[in-house]
Order: C-alpha cells, then sequence, then structure tokens
C-alpha cells in the first residue's frame, strides 16, 4: 500500500528547470512541503521519493492526516518502534 501511494505521488509530480545548480526541481502539489531538486532529472526524481517517504513517516508518527491520492489512502498504520 505505501509502494502504491509513493508512486502515485510520483506520478502527480511536477517539474521545472530553475536557474540553480541543481536546475531540476519537482514537488507533488498534493503533498503540502513535498519538494527536492537535482542536477538531472532522474536524480531530483529520486530524491523526491525519499521526500514522499519522510513526510509520510513524520506524517504517521504525528497524526497528521494524509491525503488521498487516487484510489490510495493511508492511515491507522502502526509504526514499529512507537
Amino acid at each position: 500500500m505505501l509502494t502504491e501511494y509513493i508512486e502515485e505521488a510520483l506520478e502527480r509530480a511536477r517539474y521545472e528547470i530553475i536557474d540553480d545548480e541543481e536546475p531540476y526541481y519537482g514537488e507533488v502539489p498534493d503533498l503540502r512541503g513535498v519538494w527536492a531538486a537535482g542536477k538531472t532529472l532522474e536524480e531530483c526524481r529520486k530524491k523526491l521519493k525519499d521526500v514522499i517517504e519522510g513526510w509520510l513517516i513524520i506524517s504517521l508518527r504525528k497524526g497528521i492526516p494524509i491525503p488521498k491520492l487516487g484510489d490510495w489512502t493511508v492511515k491507522d498504520l502502526k509504526v514499529a518502534g512507537m
């Protein structure tokens, strides 16, 4: 379920080229604060995936609601070590 949610988030990502030493910028508009940059589009996408994973962990630990993306929802998961 988490893998599918992350893949759905990556499908919704928007990318652009910015004037920076890491010119590829990507964000997931449906997930507030989820963005990444990289020297290549592939690097940006990989970093964005890591950011989504981290965002999900923090949201779950803090009890922050996670928005539904397409057919995918994440809720009421028990995180080991909590």
